[in-house]
């Protein structure tokens, strides 16, 4: 089985409080690579950054103090292009409080030990942040599968972070297309 993962493709990070020219310009291609992960079958997961009303004083919100994605606002949904995708009854959606998610990571080793994986796919926002670390987390929960980064289908939060990202991945045994 193959899985692909959507990270934080949400509102607040593409056309709201954090919303990027970079992040709006992926919006096509990730809408293409999702048809595709449909039309093979890949398990499709997306990922919300998911924060309270309490952000501003996390450590995060120290340090980037801009309120985002707060649960349940606007900023915080998926963005309208893919809501239909993410809502469907065999797409998980984890909400995670930070740039990683452990949960997403214990799932990918379920399925894994259920079914072996034969490749998880990672797009979405930002490749810096949140691509990185659910990319490094998937690396260390399932060594053996091979994980991707389809460099076209992310953004960072700036243009030359993204690219540094890409880097580190590679140097991480991920593999960048």
């Amino acid at each position: 089985m193959n899985v692909l993962v959507v990270v934080d493709m949400q509102n607040d990070f593409v056309t709201h409080a954090l919303g990027t020219p970079e992040a709006r310009a992926i919006v096509p291609a990730v809408m293409a690579r999702i048809a595709t992960a449909q039309q093979t079958n890949e398990k499709i997961i997306f990922t919300r950054d998911t924060h309270h009303s309490d952000y501003l004083s996390t450590q995060e919100g120290t340090n980037l103090p801009v309120p985002h994605c707060l649960y349940g606002s606007e900023g915080w949904q998926i963005i309208p292009e893919l809501a239909e995708v993410a809502n469907a009854a065999d797409v998980r959606i984890f909400d995670k409080p930070s740039f990683g998610s452990m949960e997403l990571a214990a799932y990918l080793t379920q399925l894994n030990a259920k079914t072996p994986l034969q490749k998880i796919t990672f797009i979405g926002l930002c490749t810096d942040i949140c691509v990185i670390s659910n990319a490094l987390l998937a690396k260390a929960a399932v060594p053996e599968v091979p994980i991707v980064v389809k460099k076209s289908c992310c953004a960072g939060v700036t243009p030359q972070s993204h690219e540094r990202a890409l880097g580190a991945l590679e140097s991480c045994q991920i593999i960048v297309q």
